[in-house]
């Protein structure tokens, strides 16, 4: 009677144990952490740009008032020219629109016809920094010179820069922050150091650090918002600001890694705008706006007469 009483008491109690947690005998691969985990590669928002391939001057379509936005943000549009005003958020390609887009495509050398082709969808849906090209108050009428520019370099409106008395720049990041942009950031700074009159070293102390460095996440409260996984990567502020901000939202990783942003090279594009350069048009140099994954960038001649036309050196 022994055997049958173990073998019915052992029946009672895997019943107990089913009832109390039914998921007990699920595999790991169908337990809801392991479905989450593959469910993490969220969408671009850059993704609405594709429905708009083809649009032009007197079209009405879904995203373009989005394109709107992202063309006043970086400097294309002004969002309070007063010629326009019913059209300034609404989904109608108007002419300061056309305008707009002809300015973006004059400045990364795309054919400029004012159309949504597929080389301009294509170019915009790229990561980038989230630092203006232009400043916002700029003249509609600036593509136009464009092309007449004997240098690629820009500088931030005003060309602020640093004082002649400051040429140490101490830098820091937030306590617990990830190391491995330790090291980025100063293979960054070490850069540039060689080729300005600057010197960088990093102090324990964030907040009386010259350049503050640190990841934030969407709205951070500096009035420039991040916008998730593969828009904007990074921006900063022009001298003597000094705060530099990495998107926590993308993958990042201090080396070449396919899928993954470099923080050695990012960091090296926004160290340039904390020194006060603006974006260029020099595809080689790391002042251009447009950063891919998985590569490592050094400077460009383009960056260095930049820095050096900037500081008279």
């Amino acid at each position: 009677m022994e055997p049958k009483f173990l073998h019915l008491l052992s029946c009672i109690i895997l019943l107990l144990l089913l009832l109390l947690n039914p998921f007990s005998l699920f595999t790991h691969a169908n337990s809801p952490h392991h479905h989450h985990q593959l469910n993490t590669q969220k969408p671009s928002p850059m993704n609405f740009l594709k429905t708009l391939i083809g649009a032009r001057k007197g079209t009405t379509s879904k995203g373009i008032s989005q394109l709107k936005k992202y063309l006043s943000h970086f400097g294309y549009m002004n969002r309070n020219n007063n010629t326009t005003p019913t059209h300034q958020t609404d989904d109608f390609f108007d002419d300061n629109l056309e305008l707009a887009v002809k300015s973006y495509q004059t400045f990364f050398k795309l054919a400029v016809n004012g159309i949504m082709d597929a080389n301009t969808v294509a170019k915009m849906s790229r990561p980038r920094c989230g630092v203006p090209d232009f400043g916002l108050n700029r003249s509609d009428q600036l593509y136009l010179r464009i092309p007449t520019l004997a240098s690629h370099y820009t500088f931030f409106p005003g060309e602020p820069k640093w004082p002649a008395t400051k040429r140490s720049l101490t830098y820091s990041f937030p306590p617990g922050e990830r190391s491995d942009v330790n090291q980025a950031i100063l293979h960054a700074s070490q850069i540039w150091a060689n080729v300005s009159p600057f010197r960088f070293s990093y102090i324990p102390n964030y907040d009386q650090a010259d350049i503050k460095i640190s990841f934030q996440y969407r709205d951070h409260g500096d009035g420039f918002p991040f916008d998730g996984p593969g828009g904007i990567l990074a921006h900063a502020f022009a001298p003597t600001d000094g705060r530099l901000h990495y998107d926590g939202d993308e993958r990042w990783v201090d080396g070449v890694t396919p899928g993954a942003f470099d923080l050695q090279t990012v960091g090296l594009h926004e160290l340039g705008h904390v020194l006060g350069l603006g974006h260029t048009t020099d595809g080689g140099a790391v002042m251009n706006p447009y950063i891919g994954a998985g590569i490592r960038k050094f400077l460009g001649q383009d960056d260095i007469n930049g820095i050096k036309a900037l500081y008279h050196f």
